[in-house]
Parts: C-alpha cells; structure tokens; sequence
C-alpha cells in the first residue's frame, strides 16, 4: 500500500531539474583527487623543481670581510642562505647591494634585512 507521500509527479520532476536545478558540471569534481594523481604531481614538481648547487659553508670572518668589502666598493652580492625548502632543496641565491648593516643583519638593496648566521656563502660581483 503506497502513501500519498511515496508517490511524485512526473511533472513536477522535469519542472524541477528544468527550472531548479543547476548542474554545475565539471566544477563539482574540480575538488577531488585520486591518490595516484597526487603522488604522479608530487612526482612531477620534484623532477621539474630547480636545484641550486650546495657552495661551501664561509666562517663567519669571510662572510663579514666580502660584505664589507660590497659595501664599501659598492659590489653587487650573490647570498646563499644556510635555508632549505620543503624537499629539502636550497634556496635561491639573493642578489643585490649591500646598502648598511644593522646590529647583527645586513640591509641587501635597501629593502630586506637578512641575519649574517643565517648566510652560508657569499660570492662578489654577481
């Protein structure tokens, strides 16, 4: 025996999903990954992440003498920091002027303040 609740209106059906109703498409899956999809992009960015060559660790005399020397002749300075990324890849050099110093940073173009322990080689003239 069927309630009156039970029972639906073709009608009303097709006037719902013609009038109602938005299909919104591929954007409803945009969300969801497989798992072997994430592990091929994970793949992908760690075959496709550039990599910077790991130069000597400089003592921290050497350090301070190269940026002295930048800051007095006003020599353009390639940093490396002792910094890694999340795949355990260095960073990019910072390049630029030493334009002061400030306690126990320097001031790289006037703009960014980087603590001198946390540089691992400097090269001049970059």
């Amino acid at each position: 025996m069927s309630r009156p609740e039970d029972t639906f209106d073709l009608q009303t059906v097709q006037d719902f999903f013609d009038h109602v109703y938005h299909d919104r498409g591929m954007v409803k899956w945009q969300g969801f990954y497989l798992s072997d999809h994430t592990s091929a992009l994970k793949k992908q960015h760690v075959q496709t992440a550039q990599t910077y060559p790991e130069k000597p660790q400089q003592t921290l005399a050497v350090i301070g003498a190269c940026l002295q020397q930048a800051y007095l002749t006003n020599q353009r300075v390639s940093l490396q920091l002792n910094e890694r990324d999340q795949d355990d890849r260095l960073l990019p050099d910072l390049t630029g002027h030493v334009t002061g110093y400030y306690d126990t940073d320097i001031v790289l173009d006037g703009r960014q303040f980087i603590a001198l322990n946390r540089i691992r080689h400097v090269t001049l003239g970059r």
